[in-house]
This record gives structure tokens, C-alpha cells and sequence, in this order.
């Protein structure tokens, strides 16, 4: 694999504002960030998505994010969160390391929630988007 800029990043090799580090993930502040105390949580082994990344990791990962909004929500006095990732470029995703955003949300902030992020509703039926799901789970022949 190429050089990844969020390994290396893991790995102490490049620069971050490090605000948690653990032994399965490591948080720091996005240097673009969108709201004071914006984090990005990555798993330390890397998986671009993340279907990608071991499922004994996903906990591990996930409890860091739950840590890192504790500790935001009390350095900062964050009053919500919007927590997520970008799975993919046609969804934004610019690192191809698997990263879950931690946005502190505030009074009187401009954001939206998830929800204002895709604006793209179906046309169809939603038991036809379910059932095309459904269809998916089922096991395709040899």
C-alpha cells in the first residue's frame, strides 16, 4: 500500500494534536475542522472503510468515540454532536484510512444534522428499498 497520511499520523511520524490515544485508535483534531474541538477517531490498523476493518476493532474504535465526545463534551462544554463518517469519495471521504468525525455542536451554531447532509430522498416506495435490501442478504448461488 501507498503511504497513508493517517498511519503515519498513528504511527507518531507526522504531526497531529493527539487528544486521545489508546492502544486500538488514536484521536486528533481535524485540521480542517468544521466546529471548535472537531476530532477524527481512526482505528490504528488500517482499513480504508469500514467493512474493511477487523470486526474484533469496531469495538475498540467505537468506544474511543465514546470517549473522545465525553471528553469534549466536558473540556469544551459541547451540548451535542454530530458523529459520522464519509465512507467513500462520492461521500466525501478525502483520507483513505477509515475516520469517524466527532463535530461538538453548540447553541446557536449553523450546522444541520445528518439529515441535511444528502438532500436526495428516493422516488421509490420505501418497502421497495427495503426489500431490494433484503434481497442482498440472501445467499447468491454458486
Amino acid at each position: 500500500m501507498a503511504t497513508c497520511l493517517f498511519c503515519e499520523i498513528a504511527q507518531r511520524r507526522r504531526p497531529a494534536e493527539v487528544v486521545l490515544d489508546d492502544p486500538q485508535a488514536l484521536a486528533f483534531l481535524d485540521i480542517y475542522p468544521s466546529a471548535r474541538g472537531h476530532t477524527l477517531v481512526i482505528p490504528r490498523a488500517h482499513a480504508e472503510y469500514l467493512g474493511e476493518l477487523d470486526d474484533a476493532l469496531i469495538g475498540p474504535l467505537f468506544q474511543a468515540v465514546k470517549r473522545v465526545t465525553e471528553l469534549l463534551q466536558r473540556a469544551l462544554g459541547a451540548q451535542g454532536f454530530t458523529v459520522g463518517l464519509n465512507h467513500g469519495r462520492a461521500a466525501g471521504q478525502h483520507v483513505p484510512h477509515l475516520h469517524v468525525h466527532i463535530i461538538p455542536r453548540y447553541a446557536g451554531d449553523r450546522g444541520t444534522g445528518v439529515q441535511g447532509v444528502v438532500r436526495s430522498a428516493p422516488d421509490e416506495p420505501l418497502a421497495q428499498v427495503a426489500a431490494a435490501v433484503r434481497r442482498s442478504a440472501e445467499p447468491r448461488p454458486s
